[in-house]
């Protein structure tokens, strides 16, 4: 019987996945391919340390953030571990991509995921911190074996910013699934029983949640319940203190971890609002498509790309209120078209698969 291979998954904050596009792609591969592949997870000090393995992978804690300043001291030790344990290397986020020309050296395979789209470029950064990122990126870029982007828009970056090629693969989200909400759901969130348009995302300017709410301010006839971390940031926080029970038609939630709850929240909805202007394939999109929701999307190429164009697109919060107001004919033909795409394109068993082949070359 052949050997299984050992692959190191580095960067995020470990399984099971609670949040984070990242740790979803984690727990999926291991669900997905541990008959075939020996899995180590590392685990930042925000993730159970209950458990020492699932889905059959092997979970290593470090007493460590996976983000923030911590997560290049997080990152270089997981390279290194995984140089000397391991025969293939994941790497989702290259946040300490400047390591890799030594991990190089190690002679193992090393797959780095380079996530959402020109991440050096986002508007949360400082110009220190888009310098580093930058940094990371381009020496993960160069020394990688393989260079994965999940947006054929980022290939097309990586390669012009880099000289780099990549293969791209998106994400699965298949794993969100409407539900029928218990009655213990619906106590806890009624509007679930009303018509509402959802939106979940972090509060970071780049997702521009201001849009969403400054959109809804003036349609009071129709619900938003918005989703976010909002004490991450000023940013979020602003928006909380401005909008919090101001409007009767405004409904602003905590994040929520539990899935069944989050699942009931997205799919009850009339319609799920995408408002992220930074990212490739959006996780949270590909999963609001696989719900069959009717998608608003702001508009970007990324996100035309990711609905190939079938979405209801907006660039301001005049053109989120009038899409709106204008589109609840056919809501039903857009939900259909996300549902037939999310099928074809968005499914992690043929996710997994992609990777179980470079994992096997």
């Amino acid at each position: 019987m052949m050997k299984k291979r050992k692959v190191s998954i580095v960067g995020t904050n470990g399984i099971p996945a609670h949040y984070g596009g990242y740790e979803t792609l984690a727990d999926y591969l291991t669900q997905y391919l541990s008959d075939e592949f020996d899995f180590v997870v590392f685990c930042s000090k925000n993730n159970s340390r209950d458990l020492t393995n699932y889905n059959n992978a092997k979970l290593l804690h470090l007493p460590l953030k996976a983000n923030g300043w911590q997560s290049l001291f997080y990152d270089t030790y997981t390279l290194f571990y995984s140089a000397l344990y391991s025969d293939i290397i994941l790497y989702l986020g290259p946040g300490a991509g400047f390591i890799v020309p030594i991990i190089k050296l190690f002679q193992k395979k090393i797959i780095v995921n380079h996530g959402g789209l020109n991440e050096w470029e986002r508007e949360k950064y400082s110009k220190f911190q888009k310098n580093i990122a930058k940094l990371g990126h381009k020496y993960a870029a160069k020394f990688a074996n393989i260079n994965i982007t999940d947006n054929n828009l980022l290939q097309k970056s990586i390669l012009n910013a880099f000289g780099a090629d990549s293969i791209v693969i998106r994400y699965g989200g298949d794993h969100a699934v409407k539900t029928i909400p218990t009655r213990e759901i619906i106590e806890k969130y009624p509007f679930l029983e009303e018509e509402y348009y959802v939106n979940v995302s972090r509060a970071q300017v780049d997702n521009n949640l201001h849009i969403v709410l400054n959109a809804f301010k003036d349609i009071p006839e129709k619900r938003l319940v918005m989703v976010s971390n909002w004490n991450i940031s000023l940013y979020g926080t602003e928006l909380k203190k401005e909008y919090y029970n101001k409007y009767p038609n405004i409904i602003l939630l905590d994040a929520v971890y539990e899935i069944s709850e989050i699942n009931a929240i997205r799919g009850c909805a009339k319609a799920y609002i995408h408002s992220h202007s930074y990212c490739g394939t959006s996780p949270s999109l590909v999963e609001a498509m696989c719900l069959g929701l009717p998608i608003f999307s702001y508009d970007v190429p990324t996100n035309r790309e990711t609905t190939k164009g079938k979405a209801y697109f907006f660039k301001s919060s005049e053109d989120l209120k009038n899409s709106i107001l204008d589109g609840g004919n056919s809501l039903k033909e857009c939900s259909e078209n996300m549902k037939v795409i999310s099928e074809n394109e968005y499914t992690w068993s043929k996710i997994s698969a992609q990777y179980a082949e470079l994992f096997r070359s």
